[in-house]
């Protein structure tokens, strides 16, 4: 064994990110502790729409896009949501979103995107493979659907972006739509389909399934809310509700809640959180879909999980104290049964994420200002679930000191310096 595979690491935060870096790390015979303020998998990574689409080449800033702005806001059923309370805090995020539109910064963050993103689906298969996990994702795509001609055009600009990256996408007539989805409703126009993309079935039973074999491997995991980074020596300590730890390593990996931890080690980094809702509803006993299917024109995504149909939908900008509005997410209710007929709609369940959100929407990969010894990994946005195992490589790389397979200097932590 090198004497790299014989450092210890601590990687703080539990969710799909840190999990799967944990798990990779120990299988390389590294001593690893996860570490996470409530457990694996109970934050960010619990309430998503489990798709894994990967050679993503479209950032969530785009030309234009200020222009719409003020119709999403005052749509009741749209998928943007503002607390005006917390205006003031968020403006400057907001003017560096903004500022991401020109398209020379739309085209580097296009090719950055589609550069991170490469390998995802060849990251999640070989991480279920070792983990045993294969029963818990599908190969069924991702499908984008619209009610008109007019809503689909609207996305020209993105499809420009994808055909000039070689995202694969196809677009389907109403014909092969209902081929797809017998059971949708036949107001849909038209959609754009991803068919490479992958299911998770339950994204809560595959996390804590990674934790699991991680568990197996002889890892350790240790409830502690993590409140101070330090270097002491040739250690790295973590000092929390649980006393301090400490390891040659450490992976910071907490999502939303990055950024203070991350300022310990010299980032300003302008982190803030995308909100986002899901409801849960009983699954039809028939006439169910097949996949996760997007209402493109509204926003919202209706994923067929093992435990009932999940509703993801919005965004909305009230930071990570204020309590939970359930009511935008209420009101979309009426348009999920529209969208699907069959659905059931009595509220079963409804549940309120933090997406950890940066101006450029790419991640924030790689070492620290200040050490190597510390390593970020962070600020996936809407796409940490299906970038976990990828980011996960990423970190063992830099961790076992060797070559990523990418490039990190459009991650990295100063890049808003």
């Amino acid at each position: 064994m090198s004497d790299v595979a014989k450092k210890s690491v601590l990687v703080i935060g539990a969710g799909i990110v840190g999990v799967s870096t944990a798990y990779l790390l120990q299988r390389e015979g590294l001593k690893v502790t996860l570490v996470d303020r409530k457990g694996p998998c109970s934050g960010t990574s619990y309430g998503n729409a489990g798709a894994i689409v990967d050679k993503n080449s479209v950032p969530g800033s785009m030309p234009g896009l200020w222009k719409s702005v003020p119709k999403m806001l005052m749509d009741p059923t749209g998928p943007l949501t503002l607390r005006w309370s917390y205006l003031p805090k968020i403006a400057p995020w907001l003017i560096r979103f903004l500022m991401e539109s020109r398209q020379e910064r739309v085209d580097h963050n296009a090719r950055s995107f589609r550069a991170v993103s490469d390998r995802a689906i060849t990251h999640w298969e070989d991480l279920v493979e070792q983990a045993s996990l294969q029963h818990l994702i599908r190969h069924v795509g991702w499908l984008k659907v619209y009610e008109s001609d007019e809503s689909f055009a609207g996305t020209a600009q993105a499809r420009a972006l994808m055909d000039r990256f070689e995202t694969e996408y196809e677009i389907l007539d109403t014909d092969e739509l209902r081929d797809l989805e017998p059971n949708l409703s036949r107001h849909f126009k038209c959609g754009l389909f991803q068919r490479r993309a992958r299911f998770l079935i339950n994204p809560e039973k595959m996390v804590h399934g990674i934790a699991e074999a991680f568990k197996k491997e002889g890892g350790d995991i240790v409830i502690s809310d993590i409140q101070s980074l330090n270097i002491a020596g040739e250690k790295v300590t973590a000092t929390g509700t649980s006393g301090t730890l400490s390891a040659d390593k450490l992976v910071l990996s907490t999502g939303a809640w990055s950024k203070n931890l991350a300022g310990h080690f010299g980032a300003e980094i302008p982190l803030d959180t995308e909100r986002g809702y899901h409801m849960m509803f009983d699954l039809p006993e028939e006439k169910s879909l097949n996949r996760p299917v997007v209402n493109a024109t509204k926003s919202f995504v209706l994923s067929p999980m093992e435990m009932g149909i999940r509703m993801t939908s919005q965004v909305e900008f009230a930071g990570l104290h204020k309590g939970p509005d359930f009511r935008r997410i209420r009101k979309l209710v009426p348009l999920a049964r529209k969208m699907l007929p069959s659905l059931d709609s009595r509220e079963k369940d409804v549940w309120l994420g933090y997406r950890p959100s940066l101006p450029d929407t790419l991640p924030v990969i790689g070492p620290s200002p200040r050490s190597d010894k510390v390593i970020f990994a962070f600020g996936h946005a809407h796409d940490g679930m299906g970038m976990g195992p990828t980011t996960a490589n990423i970190v063992r790389d830099l961790v076992l000191e060797r070559d990523p397979f990418l490039p990190l200097w459009p991650y990295r932590a100063t890049r808003f310096g």
